[in-house]
């Protein structure tokens, strides 16, 4: 029984088949995959450099007193925007007002001496002149005016020194910038060596990054002069600032310096690019990444699915002249921009090899191009 149903359905197959052919519908047929090629040659190309980067201000001032005394007042308050001379703290400034008074009042008296030294002296020098002194006496009274004035020098030194300390009592901001966080109290004693806070000049902001030394031979010329590197960073690229939250900052930096001495335990030295800051957007201490592009010329770009990861090897595939695949190994560098890798090796201009498909391909399968599938 079960015979007969196998043979009942095995004419009914060859009795469609059969129809299907007779009314000219073709049957699906066995075809080779076909797979794209590209023709290798040389091109240009950008290159982003990527470091990681710290913002500081251009010119971060510790601000210290330079004379000691109570606290009286703290005029700004942490995080404020000040300006250039704009008062920060006031130190009480009795004692200095005193030591001002002190050292006019002495002035006055040293400008009193000076001028009956002088009386005597040129006294002295009109009798000399008629034999009726000696020159004992003249040289005498020459000595004591000279003397007489040093002191008025000295004097005037102390007046303009307690001014001075006058002035240190009243304690400006030496650059525009921002107000850090404030280590004092209105009423704490400080001294010269109290640190009261930081002042950040954030018009101008400079993010500092490490370069190893791999990468800066390819940025900086073999055998430059030291006289040639400031022209040389004249010429490098712009560079752009992404904050950690992946923000481009919108106005672009420029390289300003490059050490000359690589760190022995880092093998890296450091660079610094500025960056204009008007908005006041960028603080000091906020880390982010540079990132600048390098032009490579005449460069062999190959697409990344063009080429097959083995283990440890990379391989592409090259097109003989009979169509058949022939695995070749090669070196390749990273664009960073996802898409491309630059052969260092392994491959020639006019060399024409697998882009789409690459991964299916077998030594030595043969290859059909797209345009033999349309005969």
């Amino acid at each position: 029984m079960n015979q007969k149903k196998t043979l009942m359905r095995a004419a009914m197959i060859c009795s469609v088949v059969f129809g299907l052919t007779a009314c000219g519908v073709d049957m699906p047929k066995m075809t080779e995959s076909s797979f794209e090629t590209m023709t290798v040659k040389k091109s240009d190309i950008e290159l982003p450099y990527r470091f990681s980067a710290r913002m500081k201000g251009q010119n971060d001032v510790t601000v210290t007193p330079q004379v000691s005394g109570q606290l009286m007042q703290i005029c700004v308050s942490e995080g404020q925007q000040v300006k250039k001379g704009q008062t920060l703290f006031v130190i009480d400034s009795r004692n200095a007002q005193l030591e001002l008074e002190a050292a006019q009042a002495n002035l006055q008296a040293a400008l009193a001496q000076e001028n009956s030294a002088k009386l005597e002296y040129e006294s002295n020098k009109n009798l000399f002149d008629k034999k009726i002194v000696s020159s004992y006496m003249l040289n005498n009274s020459e000595n004591s005016y000279k003397q007489a004035q040093a002191t008025v020098v000295q004097a005037r030194a102390s007046v303009n020194r307690a001014k001075v300390n006058l002035g240190f009592c009243t304690i400006t901001a030496t650059v525009p910038g921002v107000i850090g966080e404030i280590l004092v109290r209105p009423g704490d004693q400080v001294s010269p060596m109290t640190q009261l806070t930081m002042l950040s000049g954030n018009t101008t902001m400079y993010a500092e990054f490490s370069v190893t030394e791999a990468i800066l031979e390819s940025m900086v010329k073999v055998g430059m002069k030291a006289s040639e590197v400031e022209e040389y960073i004249s010429q490098l690229p712009d560079a752009t600032f992404i904050m950690k939250n992946g923000t481009e900052y919108p106005h672009k930096g420029r390289v300003v310096s490059l050490t000359g001495v690589v760190n022995a335990s880092t093998g890296s030295l450091t660079s610094k690019v500025s960056f204009p800051n008007p908005e006041g957007h960028l603080y000091s201490g906020i880390q982010g990444t540079i990132v600048m592009n390098f032009a490579e010329k005449d460069v062999i770009i190959v697409p990344q699915y063009a080429v097959v990861r083995l283990q440890d090897k990379s391989q592409v595939y090259k097109v003989q002249a009979d169509s058949t695949a022939t695995a070749v190994d090669v070196t390749t560098e990273d664009t960073g921009n996802g898409k491309d890798f630059i052969v260092t090796s392994g491959l020639n201009p006019g060399d024409v090899i697998v882009t789409t498909g690459a991964n299916n391909v077998t030594e030595g399968q043969k290859v059909l191009f797209p345009q033999a599938e349309k005969k």
